[in-house]
């Protein structure tokens, strides 16, 4: 295998989490999205609006786009669907990024902005932050779907064969 490509796999996780995620909650209001909930964040929407903040927020710094901390400056989205939406497009152009990579471009460095100054960081180092910051972000959505009321969905059957969540078939390599 590839030393890149388990970072194109982890993107194509993260999509299919998402996935999973946003079809749990897409009956749900938005009163009831925007509701207290514990947690780190007060509520799913501020959770979910988060995740999906700081994922364009690497993206960007990835893509050298230049947008830099602008990009949380985006309108908080108060709608399960019209995020659901937003997120996937966002997960589809991690996802392409994932799949130029190459041996050669995981050490290379991006700048990032950050609000006490700008630093350099490895490509391999964002998208390994970026993935861990979903996953522990979505188990905190997990949780806040459960006082919902709603059934919190399985989120880690993607990588094995054993008990693969048939949606994530396609999504794999």
């Amino acid at each position: 295998m590839s030393p890149d490509a388990p970072y194109l796999r982890m993107a194509q996780n993260n999509a299919w989490a998402n996935q999973t995620l946003y079809a749990a909650l897409a009956g749900m209001s938005k009163r009831a999205f925007a509701a207290a909930r514990p947690g780190f964040f007060p509520s799913l929407s501020a959770t979910l609006n988060h995740i999906f903040a700081v994922d364009l927020f690497y993206c960007d710094a990835l893509s050298i786009a230049g947008r830099g901390l602008a990009v949380f400056n985006h309108t908080q989205i108060d709608a399960p669907q019209t995020l659901a939406v937003r997120h996937a497009e966002a997960d589809a152009r991690l996802i392409s990024f994932c799949n130029t990579l190459t041996p050669a471009i995981l050490p290379s460095t991006r700048l990032v902005a950050r609000r006490t100054g700008p630093t350099h960081e490895t490509v391999s180092a964002l998208l390994l932050h970026l993935f861990q910051h979903q996953i522990h972000h979505r188990g905190q959505a997990h949780v806040q779907l459960q006082t919902a009321g709603l059934a919190p969905p399985q989120l880690d059957d993607f990588h094995l064969e054993f008990e693969r969540a048939e949606s994530a078939q396609s999504a794999t390599p």
